[in-house]
């Protein structure tokens, strides 16, 4: 799977750990920065990550900062995206099979290397259950279209 990585300064080592766990499992990482643990913006990047599934150049997303909210807020502004905070491996599957989330985010402050882990694989290896939880993905589009 074609996977998107983006973080801010304050996530840059764990992203190099799960960019490089990723990798191990045969995922392809495309890496949207930051490239450094040197101040930045976490709204650059979430965007960018965001914006690249929508252009259909990356199949899935993981986004690092913090606490994973502010990061995953940017990337909800894009349209038709759901990116997801989740802090362990339950609710990162389910925001996947119910919510059919295209990112996961999570907190380097948060959670440590092994939980991040977990919590990438769970999102990765769930599939969208469709049937009733369309519906609720279809309402929430329609939020999204009264607002543009």
């Amino acid at each position: 799977m074609k996977i998107g990585i983006g973080n801010d300064h304050s996530a840059f080592e764990l992203k190099q750990v799960i960019a490089a766990h990723l990798k191990a499992q045969g995922h392809e990482v495309v890496d949207y920065g930051s490239y450094s643990a040197e101040r930045c913006n976490y709204p650059e990047f979430g965007e960018k990550v965001a914006r690249a599934i929508v252009r259909g150049e990356v199949e899935r997303g993981v986004l690092i900062c913090g606490t994973g909210v502010g990061i995953s807020l940017a990337a909800n502004k894009v349209k038709g995206i759901r990116a997801a905070v989740c802090s362990e491996p339950y609710t990162a599957q389910l925001v996947r099979r119910h919510n059919n989330a295209q990112i996961i985010a999570f907190g380097a402050r948060v959670v440590g290397d092994e939980m991040a882990k977990m919590i990438v694989d769970s999102f990765l290896a769930a599939e969208f259950e469709g049937g009733r939880h369309q519906m609720r993905i279809d309402m929430i589009s329609e939020i999204e279209e009264r607002e543009a």
